[in-house]
């Protein structure tokens, strides 16, 4: 895993034809551009290490309405203007039937920019709020739902892959979680075949900051919509996990991108686990 360097001279030119109108009232200043231009290569880096491409023509965009997902959009777009993304792309909003949603929002953007895109009306805040007892979570019963919706749009739509905007800090929670609640090592990988071995999973912004991430959107002025209904949960295992590694990487500066490339460097020998590593195996050298 590689997190500094070019990866790609082209990411330095412009790309055929006019820029995309998603970009029309970018900001110009060097600050934007720098931005603009880090997202840009860690995305190429993280869709060359991982081979994101291998085998793809077509696209699902998982699209939540939030900062990451918006981001993500305008950044495979971008590559895809350059030269440099040879997918098709569609978007997709999951609406799950929370109350109040802006219905409008979410399709009036997308055709003013020009995606394709594809609005989905699935009743799941109901289940969540009906499956979940009180002071439970509600995330995990929610992404289910809306993964399992997504990899049907995504097989309806013709498409290889199911695209989500996951950060590099979401890689790290999730790490974490499992670490002190679950009580194993895994993360949430950046490339996953799904259980029915049909589609790949995708998150291309998996070297991305989430505080990068925010920038951008707010640079963007991309029209956001909160969600209301993990949104409104307090003590989170999860907000837990931010707060931890908030406090880690203000005390040490680095160590998230430390610990992310810790997780590209596994040394199963040096761990507890034997299914990994033949520990019964090991024998010292006799002596002549």
């Amino acid at each position: 895993m590689g997190l500094v360097g070019p990866i790609d001279d082209r990411l330095d030119a412009e790309g055929e034809g006019p820029v995309p109108s998603l970009f029309a009232d970018a900001p110009q200043s060097v600050s934007f551009n720098k931005l603009r231009k880090r997202l840009l290569r860690q995305v190429r880096q993280a869709l060359e290490d991982f081979q994101m491409l291998k085998g793809q023509k077509r696209w699902l965009i998982g699209l939540s309405s939030g900062k990451d997902s918006y981001a993500l959009l305008a950044i495979l777009m971008d590559l895809q203007w350059r030269g440099l993304l040879p997918v098709d792309l569609i978007a997709c909003n999951l609406d799950q039937g929370q109350p109040n949603f802006p219905k409008h929002i979410l399709p009036e953007y997308l055709a003013s920019i020009g995606v394709k895109h594809r609005i989905e009306y699935r009743d799941t805040y109901s289940i969540v709020k009906e499956k979940v007892p009180a002071g439970g979570t509600y995330c995990s019963l929610c992404s289910r739902l809306r993964r399992g919706n997504l990899y049907r749009i995504a097989r309806e739509e013709g498409c290889d892959a199911l695209v989500l905007g996951h950060h590099r800090e979401d890689i790290l929670e999730t790490f974490f979680m499992n670490f002190f609640h679950g009580g194993r090592l895994a993360g949430m990988p950046a490339k996953l075949l799904n259980d029915e071995g049909d589609l790949m999973l995708l998150r291309p912004l998996a070297y991305c900051s989430e505080d990068d991430l925010a920038k951008f959107a707010s640079a963007m002025a991309f029209p956001i919509i909160p969600c209301d209904l993990c949104g409104s949960q307090d003590g989170l295992q999860r907000n837990a996990m931010k707060a931890m590694l908030a406090d880690i990487e203000a005390r040490m500066p680095g160590r998230k991108d430390t610990m992310l490339r810790a997780l590209a460097h596994a040394n199963p020998s040096h761990l507890l686990d034997t299914k990994l590593f033949d520990f019964s195996g090991l024998a010292a050298t006799t002596r002549s």
